[in-house]
This record gives C-alpha cells, structure tokens and sequence, in this order.
C-alpha cells in the first residue's frame, strides 16, 4: 500500500427498536448517514422470538444477512424457505421485488447483521435471487495470528465465490492480541468503512486511539487499510466493508430503492395493486405469521 486510508468520521451505533420487538444497532441509514454509496443501511440486530421481522417488501437492492450467534429463518412468497445459522451468509438480490419474513429460529437470542446493496439502474429490476453460502463454506485463511472470513472479494490468498452486482468488499477479522498488523489492500476508488463487533482496534495509523464495539468507522481516500490490535489479553473482530459507488441519484421510501420519485410512486403503486413482482404477494402470509394466528 502506497497511501494507507485513515479514519475520517466515527459512529457509535446506539440500539434502537425495527421490526416487532427486535433490536438493531444502526450505522448507516441514520439521520447522521443517510447513504454512503453504494450502501443504505448497516443494522447490527439481536432478536428473540416472538420478536422478529415478518412479512416486508424491497425493492431495488440486495440484502446481506450475515449471522453471528443463533439462527433465522427466512421465508418469501416465491416459496424459497431456510434457515441462516451462525456463520452462514444470506446474499439476497431483491430487485423488482421480494415480499419475506426473517424470524429467529429456536431458543435464546439471534446476533448477526444485515448489509443493504444499492443496486444501479440498470440493475434495479432484475429477476430476485440468492446466493447462500454456509459457514463450512466460507472462504477463510489465518496467519500471523489474523484471521479473515471472505464473504465478498478476496483477501490474504483467498477469494469468496460470492458475485457481486455492485463491485463489494466484505471480509470479516479476527485478530489475535499482539498478532501481526492487518494489511489489507482496497480499491482506490472505492468507498470503504470498517465495523468494530468486538475487542478494541487502531485503525489507519499506530498513533490513534483504539476504538471499540459497535462503531462505524468511515475511511478516507486511499488504497488500502491498516489495523493494530494492541490489547495485552482481548481480540479484535471487526468487519471491513467497501463497495464501487454508483454516483446515481437515491429515492427511498423504506424497503423501496429507487432513482426518482415518480420510481418511488410506481413501485408502491405496484405493491398496492400485486403488479410488476409483487403478484405472488396477493395471497401469499409466511408460516410465521400463520403460526402466530395473523390475518
């Protein structure tokens, strides 16, 4: 790297209340970071049932759910079901339309996260789709005491088998106390952040203060990322995330994603009437729902 990227804003992403009952830790998609292309939310979330996300729309972009701890199942009216575990990756492609549910599988408390992709115009209206890949199936490597899951792109050797839209960078650390100084070289034009999960890390230079769980750090210009774990006895996790902007003008309306406003008003009107991908929808309740005696 010629030209590390430094920390130009922090975040600390405080918990608040989404879906029925659940609890999410957002840092992109607040009123402080409306956008930062080509990515729309960030939601660190922790759900126990009955509490959940059940039956929602989207449009227009894709959805990263990458689990932590426990399990959801995920449920949509094209009749696709399954369950994300701990580990696993959910990389679902929206686009002209998806009505879902995700609600926590079994006992305890469900962690993970979910990544919103913004997709291009071109893009916007492709058929839905996922990609789902298991935690045995992640592309990982270690060494020198760093260890990084490859969800997208490639890192240290190994590259994920995710495809990617929108160009996206998306690799999990873990770096042992004391291990070596994570290297890792970004796209010099593409915007990056990093997300702290657990431990405290230094982050673009050795001079700067360590910084700890749940915040977002947003990177500035630069071809790649460095990070220090100086802890005696604590790991550091922490997610590093870039994507190629899109430079396209962003109207949202919720779990909408489009260009303009006029796109906006088609699409609820397209929800509202079950048209134009929403046509399975007129019918269609999750089992979770059903389950939970909703009409």
């Amino acid at each position: 790297m010629e030209k590390p990227r430094q920390v130009v804003r922090k975040f600390l992403a405080r918990p608040q209340h989404e879906g029925v009952g659940a609890v999410v830790r957002r840092s992109i998609g607040r009123f402080e970071l409306r956008y930062f292309d080509p990515f729309l939310v960030l939601d660190e979330f922790s759900v126990s049932a009955p509490a959940g996300f059940p039956d929602h729309p989207h449009r227009g972009f894709e959805t990263v759910t990458y689990m932590l701890e426990g399990a959801v199942t995920h449920e949509d009216f094209e009749g696709h079901r399954g369950t994300i575990k701990a580990g696993d990756v959910q990389w679902m492609t929206a686009g002209r339309g998806i009505v879902h549910s995700e609600m926590p599988a079994g006992p305890g408390t469900s962690k993970g996260l979910q990544l919103w992709v913004n997709l291009s115009s071109a893009n916007k209206m492709v058929e839905p789709g996922y990609q789902e890949i298991l935690s045995k199936d992640i592309a990982c490597t270690s060494a020198e005491g760093v260890t990084v899951r490859v969800i997208a792109g490639n890192a240290m050797g190994v590259r994920s088998p995710v495809r990617t839209r929108t160009p996206t960078l998306y690799l999990d650390f873990t770096v042992r106390p004391r291990a070596a100084a994570v290297r890792q070289p970004v796209d010099a034009s593409w915007n990056a952040f990093a997300y702290v999960l657990e431990g405290e890390g230094v982050f673009g230079a050795e001079r700067c203060a360590p910084v700890g769980a749940h915040h977002l750090l947003l990177l500035g210009q630069g071809d790649g990322l460095e990070v220090w774990n100086k802890s005696a006895d604590k790991t550091l996790r922490f997610l590093l995330v870039a994507g190629e902007p899109i430079g396209e003008p962003v109207a949202q309306l919720g779990p909408f994603v489009m260009n303009t406003e006029e796109e906006i008003d088609m699409t609820v009107d397209d929800f509202e009437r079950y048209a134009n991908g929403f046509e399975k929808a007129r019918h269609w309740k999750s089992q979770a729902m059903v389950a939970l005696g909703v009409e």
